[in-house]
C-alpha cells in the first residue's frame, strides 16, 4: 500500500560533499541502531512514513523544506549502507533520473547472492513507479525511485515526482505490508495540495485521473476488455515484449493482485508480439505495460 505523500519546493543542485559524507556516515548508524532495536522490517516501515522520513533527514542534517531531501537522504543511506547489507539485512537499489532506471537490475544482482526469487520485488518496483506515474495522473512527472528490500520479502519506495507548472515535488511513500492490489485503492492515504490542470488546454484545476480508484473498477475492467478484444480479431495476434521472453511460455495469472506474475523474465516489461493468451489481458498487465502511458489513459 501507498503509506502516504509529502510536497516540498522544487529546488536544484547538490548537496555539497562535506554534508554528504557526514549523511552518510549518520545514516547508517541510526540504521544499524533500529535494525538492533526493531529488526530491519521497522526500518521498512518507518521509512515509508512520509512524516519520520522528513524528519530523518532533519536529524541527518538536510534542509527540511526542500524536494532535495528525498534524493539526498534516500542517496546517502544506499551509500551508508553499501558493506553493510548483509550485516543489516536491508538492501537499497535505484536513485535519481538515470541511475531510478536501474533498479531491476540491482535487485537481481542482490537477489542472486542471496539465492531468493527477484521477480515479485522487480514486480512491486515496476508497478508502484506505473501507478504512480500512468495510473494515477496528478500533474507530478516521476524522476527519482528508490527502493529497499529485505531477505524475508518485505519491500518499501521512496519515489518523487516534479510539477515544473507549480515549481513543487511530490513524495510517494510505498511499504508491501499489508498490500493486497497494486490497481484497486492501493494507497493508505493521499494527502496535499492541489494538482496542476493535466494540460495546458484543460480549464479543469486540480483535475487527477485516478485510475486505481475504487470508483474507476468499470474502466480498467473496460480497458482489459478492450485488449482481449483486439487480441481475439487480429488476424496476427502476435506482441513484442520488451524484453525477449515468451509470455506464452508464462502460466495464467492468478486474481489481480500483487502475486499476478510479471512474466517469463520477471522483469514485468510488456508490449503489445510474441502470442499472448487472453487471460493475460487483466488490468494489473494492462498497467505495467510499456505501451501504456498518460496519454493513452487520457
Amino acid at each position: 500500500m501507498r503509506t502516504g505523500s509529502a510536497h516540498l519546493p522544487l529546488h536544484g543542485g547538490r548537496a555539497p560533499a562535506w554534508l554528504f559524507s557526514r549523511m552518510v556516515r549518520l545514516a547508517r548508524e541510526i540504521t544499524a541502531h533500529i535494525v538492533a532495536e526493531y529488526g530491519s522490517e521497522e526500518v521498512l516501515r518507518r521509512l515509508s512514513d512520509p512524516h519520520w522520513f522528513q524528519a530523518f533527514g532533519c536529524v541527518l542534517g538536510f534542509d527540511w523544506h526542500s524536494s532535495g531531501v528525498t534524493t539526498t537522504v534516500t542517496g546517502a543511506l544506499k551509500e551508508g549502507l553499501r558493506g553493510t547489507e548483509h550485516e543489516l539485512g536491508i538492501y537499497a537499489g535505484g536513485g535519481k533520473g538515470a541511475v531510478s532506471r536501474r533498479t531491476p537490475g540491482e535487485i537481481v544482482t542482490y537477489c542472486d547472492r542471496l539465492s531468493i526469487d527477484a521477480r515479485p520485488l522487480v514486480y512491486a518496483s515496476r508497478m508502484s513507479a506505473k501507478v504512480d506515474s500512468a495510473a494515477v495522473q496528478d500533474g507530478y512527472q516521476l524522476y527519482h525511485h528508490a527502493f529497499f528490500f529485505t531477505p524475508s520479502g518485505g519491500w518499501c519506495v521512496v519515489q518523487q515526482g516534479m510539477s515544473d507548472a507549480t515549481g513543487m515535488a511530490r513524495r510517494y511513500h510505498w511499504l508491501a505490508a499489508q498490500l493486497r492490489s497494486f490497481v484497486n485503492e492501493p494507497h493508505a492515504a493521499v494527502c496535499g495540495q492541489r494538482a496542476p490542470a493535466l494540460s495546458a488546454q484543460s480549464s479543469v484545476e486540480g483535475a487527477t485521473l485516478n485510475l486505481v480508484a475504487e470508483e474507476s473498477a468499470g474502466t480498467r475492467a473496460a480497458s482489459a476488455f478492450s485488449l482481449r478484444s483486439a487480441r481475439s480479431s487480429s488476424n496476427s495476434p502476435r506482441c513484442t515484449p520488451s524484453q525477449p521472453s515468451p509470455l506464452a511460455a508464462a502460466p495464467p495469472p492468478p486474481p489481480d493482485d500483487f502475486r499476478d506474475p510479471p512474466d517469463a523474465t520477471g522483469l514485468g516489461r510488456v508490449s503489445i508480439g510474441v502470442a499472448c493468451p487472453r487471460s493475460t489481458f487483466t488490468p494489473s498487465f494492462v498497467i505495467r505495460s510499456t505501451w501504456y502511458s498518460p496519454s493513452l489513459c487520457r
